[in-house]
């Protein structure tokens, strides 16, 4: 971005729409919802006066606050010891808030030319660590509510969840490629089960209705994110060995 470029964007007033202009995107599900919250709360922080990394700092406090909550309560909720429905609330709107701070980060940043390697770095760690701390809140509700849940299936879940954040980071850049680029409705439809957004928002809306039934979603993902990571190491190798 040139300095003038950022400079005229940082004098601008702030508008939802420039803020969500410059998404990332992220699926079909997180550009209606967890984007647009992003540029709210991008807006609204621009009007503070605050960082970027305050808003990235933001989304990791309430990514891992919600998460311990939902591994502190899950053998309680398996048990009948507390209701599932308060649990599976503060699960749905904590990780769908926390999703919406991760998109403004980056919006922030874009729009008044905060952009830094540092702030990057601390973005992607701060999805790494809040991504763990989901993934180990959604396999111990899993194990509590399945006791007989084969150990394999959370590790496989653990591994492949993380797909979505390499293939994230591959897809970006100068050498950013996609098995399949087109945006036509059907594939964007089709993609949903890998938009992070989608995934948090059924997740939540399962530990809210029917935490028994998390066995289910962990299975179905490991299985869609496996044969996703199997595809595009298929895709790469065929276009590798063509061009040598």
């Amino acid at each position: 971005m040139h300095s003038t470029d950022s400079s005229s964007q940082a004098d601008r007033p702030a508008r939802l729409v420039d803020f969500y202009a410059v998404n990332k995107g992220g699926g079909l599900f997180s550009e209606a919802t967890g984007q647009w919250l992003g540029a709210a709360l991008a807006a609204t922080g621009r009007r503070l006066g605050l960082a970027p990394t305050v808003l990235t700092l933001v989304n990791l406090a309430i990514g891992l606050a919600t998460s311990v909550t939902v591994v502190a309560l899950a053998a309680p909720v398996a048990d009948g010891t507390v209701p599932a429905w308060p649990v599976g609330l503060v699960a749905l709107v904590g990780w769908q808030l926390a999703y919406g701070f991760d998109c403004a980060d980056g919006q922030l940043a874009r729009v008044t030319g905060q952009t830094s390697t540092a702030g990057a770095r601390t973005d992607i760690l701060s999805d790494v660590a809040s991504q763990i701390a989901l993934v180990a809140a959604l396999s111990t509700v899993t194990l509590a509510q399945q006791p007989d849940t084969p150990t394999w299936l959370p590790a496989a879940f653990a591994g492949t969840w993380m797909v979505n954040l390499v293939t994230s980071a591959l897809q970006s850049g100068p050498t950013a490629t996609s098995m399949v680029p087109s945006r036509s409705r059907p594939v964007r439809i089709a993609k949903l089960i890998r938009d992070p957004g989608a995934l948090f928002f059924v997740a939540g809306l399962i530990l809210l209705f029917a935490p028994a039934g998390m066995v289910w979603f962990v299975a179905a993902f490991t299985v869609v994110n496996g044969g996703f990571l199997l595809a595009s190491i298929a895709f790469s190798a065929r276009t590798a060995l063509r061009q040598s």
